[in-house]
């Protein structure tokens, strides 16, 4: 009896992650117009300089958010990462720290390590559009580093999020 309710679990789990997989290549194919224009401003853009860091609008974005118990960078910031990876590629003496971090929910070895995994997460994607890996490392704070300490969804929401600090130039 035991088993066959375990089967039955796992079942259900393989039938709700198949259609959540469908669901996904549904919503998957509306992004590819908007993403030459998200990201279209960072390339024609000059040589950024330091100065930039504090002027440019895309560059002053510091914070990429997460959704709960996910590392993966939504598109929404695909324009912030291009911007950041330019830079980069522009300052070849730059260096970034990106900081990981996650709500109060979970074991503290879990968040840090859900915060480490959104931190390479933001690293892989910089390095895909450019960056060089040596400017970029990444330190997960986990939950110690709150930005908001109540206990509901949107506080949750602004405290599962990657703070990118440029550290020298």
């Amino acid at each position: 009896m035991n088993a066959t309710v375990r089967v039955s679990v796992v079942a259900l789990f393989c039938l709700a992650a198949a259609a959540c997989a469908k669901k996904q290549e549904i919503k998957a194919a509306p992004p590819p117009p908007e993403a030459p224009t998200a990201t279209a401003p960072a390339q024609t853009e000059g040589v950024f300089t330091p100065a930039d860091l504090q002027s440019n609008a895309c560059l002053r974005t510091r914070v990429i958010y997460f959704d709960f118990d996910k590392s993966d960078i939504r598109g929404e910031f695909d324009n912030i990462v291009a911007c950041h990876a330019k830079y980069l590629r522009d300052r070849p003496m730059a260096r970034m720290t990106i900081e990981g971090n996650t709500d109060e929910r979970g074991t503290r070895e879990y968040n840090l390590g859900l915060g480490e995994r959104r931190g390479n997460a933001l690293a892989s994607a910089l390095e895909a559009a450019g960056a060089s890996s040596s400017q970029i490392k990444v330190v997960s704070y986990g939950e110690e580093r709150p930005v908001c300490r109540e206990h509901n969804e949107g506080c949750w929401h602004q405290n599962r999020r990657d703070n990118i600090v440029y550290t020298t130039e």
